[in-house]
């Protein structure tokens, strides 16, 4: 099993999609209860374009137990993927399972901001990606404005001054 997997992975890895996507749906048959396998399989979709054919395979890699670096990946995988299907609501639900598994996950929060997005949360969708630029972001120009980023992060609707009655 493990050299047949391996195998599936390095096609992927060398843009062979549909030859790996046929090793890993065999291999999901014949270890329907592989958690890996599972994710795997659902990857392989994935990145075939296949967004829907890949969610029962994420899902089921989840619900058996998948752990670690793994499930942060499977997260990530089917949070993305139920958005771009348009099921917000289903998206919002996992992503939120991921932030509390992985806080410091900072593709987990950009995934969810567009969600956010996607359900019409547009201030918290903005929130979250510009807090995330300010904690991640190199950029010394970025830095040098940090704390006034920060700071209007969560204000982006209110307004100061002498004209605003």
């Amino acid at each position: 099993m493990n050299e047949k997997l391996n195998h599936a992975i390095k096609l992927r890895e060398s843009r062979q999609l549909e030859k790996s996507n046929s090793v890993l749906t065999e291999l999901v048959q014949s270890f329907p209860t592989d958690a890996y396998i599972n994710y795997q399989c659902a990857w392989s979709f994935d990145v075939m374009g296949e967004e829907s054919k890949a969610v029962p395979y994420y899902e089921k890699a989840i619900e058996l137990g998948l752990s670690g670096k793994d499930l942060e990946g499977a997260i990530i995988g089917l949070g993305s993927t139920y958005r771009t299907l348009g099921q917000y609501e289903n998206s919002h639900g996992i992503l939120v399972k991921g932030l509390e598994l992985f806080p410091d996950n900072q593709a987990i929060k950009v995934f969810f901001s567009m969600t956010l997005y996607n359900l019409q949360k547009h201030s918290s969708a903005m929130e979250i990606l510009l807090n995330s630029l300010v904690e991640n972001s190199a950029d010394q120009d970025i830095q040098k404005y940090k704390k006034a980023i920060t700071f209007y992060a969560d204000k982006l609707d209110e307004t100061w001054g002498k004209n605003n009655d």
